[in-house]
């Protein structure tokens, strides 16, 4: 039998700056769900990806002298980075940018004008940059944008629209009729009260007043505006085609079944995105989840509080899944989440260390000293056996029930409630004494079969929310994870297996003091980056090897002679004196350098570049540069005075 499809996506990151663990809170949420319908036996079909158009990041390109499209593929690659530091199981990583979904946007676009969904007019109001909105005065608070509490400017230009209020009662009733649409229930009491039943006004979807975006192929000038552009990428991701065309994979996983997003962006995507397919003629998602957000412990992060949280900076300290743990299991259900450094320590050495690594090891221990690995079921049963049995075998159908309403903190917190049995089952039955007793050789055997069996059935449980460890803990059973349909069944682990010899820490205990040293260290460093002077963060390139490094010659070089090269607007041509020789370099540092200042300069050099002629001119080495937020380029030059053909090493 074909499994069932299940079709989930994230919110596509704005690719405005690096994501901090809020925003990286959302991949892994929807990372988990996947892997649990995975093992459930839905043929899943997870997508995520990047937002990549709009004014703000027209404006931010031309703050660091780049053009947009440069700007975000470097966003773009660090998030994609992130979420694959965070080991999310995405299957498509779609962009904006992507040639097949720009192509689809504007035939989307074209469609829905030429059915009379779209018009032209003139769009006058106030706008947040940032969020790419445009307001009404009375939708405004105190003032300033009701989304972001930023300031709004006044703005007027020529515009298509979208008839919003042509669907809007079609809509209403079918919130009304499907009451699992929107999710949580608060959510969609504020869509109705506070948007849907005040009356919809139509919706902007072009732009004049700036040009990074899909251009609108029939009216030279106009970009599409941002959230038609983006909201689209559910179906162009899946190989939509309003043509007719579209491919397998959209008739089998459209309807979506989840559209996970963030909470500020619930309007976006149970009303304009709910009236865009109405429009289309396509069902609309089974469910929109409105998830709470991720805070530090003092409030909303912040580069100038100096308590922004980013993935890596907490994966450094604590590792790729207790990070997962912890913004898994600290976010409730619908009200906001807080975590702080005193709380993730808490955790890794209460939960992880203790509850689930100490339990782990102490059982593969005791099997080595009494066992010699060997865990067997003898069928000696006793007192707590049907006990801890009821609670392994009863653990699957409470995930269950918990993942089924979307309560992840909840079906994690079931899975430690049996790691947290097992525990107790130790207590309880004291195989410590057991051990000294050799009548009781056969109930210790099947003490530490039953634990094994537990740890197994949770530890394949645990693996949509924490799969490393999940990994880590089946090799060091000798183990494989459950198939779903046995985990509420007892003794699945094959009687006789022997466990490895050298069982690995999972979770080591933190010391609280070294670590709050460190991450004072790391918030301060943070505090005065945003207060003072600007840090750049790159794409990192593969690394190398030391013999690759060794194979590039660096000196010190003395401008001995610098000319304008003709025909060029960009390059200078300087002679360079090295150790007895001299080199001729071709630089790109026209705007920055006049000829006269470059004379008697002391340089960093990269000598043994293959000669190539730049402009007509032959150019023999390349001289280094340090190149700012503006894309602004300055020397490198020695800090102190070196001799010409000096090493750098």
């Amino acid at each position: 039998m074909s499994k069932k499809p299940y079709y989930i996506t994230t919110a596509i990151a704005y690719t405005s700056g690096k994501p901090h663990i809020g925003n990286t809170y959302e991949i892994v949420l929807a990372d988990s769900i996947a892997r649990y319908k995975r093992m459930e036996g839905y043929d899943v079909f997870f997508q995520t990806g990047t937002d990549e158009h709009g004014q703000k990041v027209e404006l931010k390109a031309e703050e660091q002298g780049v053009t947009p499209k440069e700007f975000v593929d470097g966003v773009s690659g660090e998030i994609k980075r992130i979420w694959d530091l965070m080991n999310t199981s995405y299957d498509r990583f779609i962009r904006t940018t992507d040639e097949d979904h720009e192509k689809q946007v504007q035939k989307i676009f074209k469609k829905l004008y030429d059915q009379g969904d779209i018009y032209k007019g003139e769009y006058e109001g106030l706008y947040c940059t940032p969020c790419e909105s445009f307001f009404t005065e009375s939708q405004l608070v105190d003032g300033k944008c009701p989304d972001c509490g930023r300031e709004v400017q006044p703005a007027k230009e020529e515009a298509y629209f979208l008839k919003l209020s042509k669907y809007a009662d079609r809509l209403i009733e079918y919130i009304n009729t499907h009451p699992d649409f929107i999710q949580p229930e608060s959510r969609k009491n504020e869509m109705m009260n506070n948007f849907l039943l005040p009356g919809l006004q139509d919706l902007c979807v072009s732009r004049t007043s700036f040009t990074w975006g899909i251009p609108v192929d029939f009216d030279e000038g106009h970009i599409v505006y941002v959230w038609l552009d983006a909201l689209t990428n559910y179906i162009t991701g899946i190989g939509y085609d309003c043509d007719g065309n579209s491919s397998d994979q959209f008739k089998k996983f459209w309807p979506a079944d989840l559209h996970l997003i963030g909470k500020d962006i619930i309007r976006f995507h149970t009303i304009y995105w709910p009236i865009i397919l109405m429009a289309l003629d396509l069902p609309l998602p089974k469910q929109v989840f409105g998830h709470p957000w991720l805070l530090q412990g003092d409030g909303k992060m912040s580069k100038s509080k100096g308590n922004v949280l980013y993935a890596d900076d907490l994966v450094n300290f604590f590792g790729v899944d207790a990070v997962r743990y912890f913004v898994l299991h600290e976010m409730p259900f619908e009200r906001d989440g807080m975590i702080s450094w005193e709380l993730m320590i808490e955790r890794m050495n209460s939960d992880l260390a203790n509850i689930l690594g100490n339990l782990v090891n102490r059982t593969i221990s005791m099997s080595n000293k009494y066992f010699g690995g060997i865990v067997e079921n003898r069928e000696c049963n006793g007192d707590y056996d049907d006990d801890l049995k009821a609670v392994v075998s009863g653990t699957k159908a409470k995930v269950q029930e918990k993942m089924k309403d979307l309560r992840v903190a909840d079906a994690i917190t079931e899975i430690f409630n049996l790691f947290r049995r097992c525990n107790r089952y130790i207590d309880e039955t004291m195989p410590w004494v057991l051990a000294k007793d050799e009548s009781q050789k056969d109930r210790l055997a099947t003490v530490l079969y039953n634990l094994v069996e537990g740890i197994v059935t949770g530890a394949t449980l645990l693996e949509p929310y924490m799969p490393e460890t999940s990994e880590k803990i089946f090799a060091q059973l000798n183990a494989q994870a459950i198939p779903f349909e046995k985990l509420d069944t007892f003794g699945n682990y094959v009687s006789g297996t022997q466990v490895t010899e050298k069982p690995e820490i999972l979770f080591a205990r933190l010391d609280e003091a070294e670590v709050m040293e460190k991450a004072h260290e790391l918030m301060e460093a943070q505090k005065q980056a945003a207060a003072g002077e600007p840090v750049i963060d790159i794409e990192p390139k593969d690394e190398i090897k030391f013999d690759d490094f060794t194979k590039m010659q660096f000196q010190v070089g003395e401008i001995i002679a610098c000319e304008e090269v003709k025909k060029s607007k960009k390059l200078l041509c300087s002679q360079v004196r090295i150790g007895s020789q001299v080199k001729q370099i071709v630089s790109g540092i026209k705007a920055y350098y006049k000829p006269e200042e470059m004379v008697g300069k002391k340089v960093m050099v990269l000598v043994n570049l293959k000669p190539a002629k730049l402009a007509g001119v032959l150019s023999e080495g390349m001289l280094l540069c340090a190149e700012n937020e503006k894309g602004e380029l300055s020397l490198v030059v020695p800090e102190k005075d070196m001799p010409a053909g000096a090493e750098i090493c």
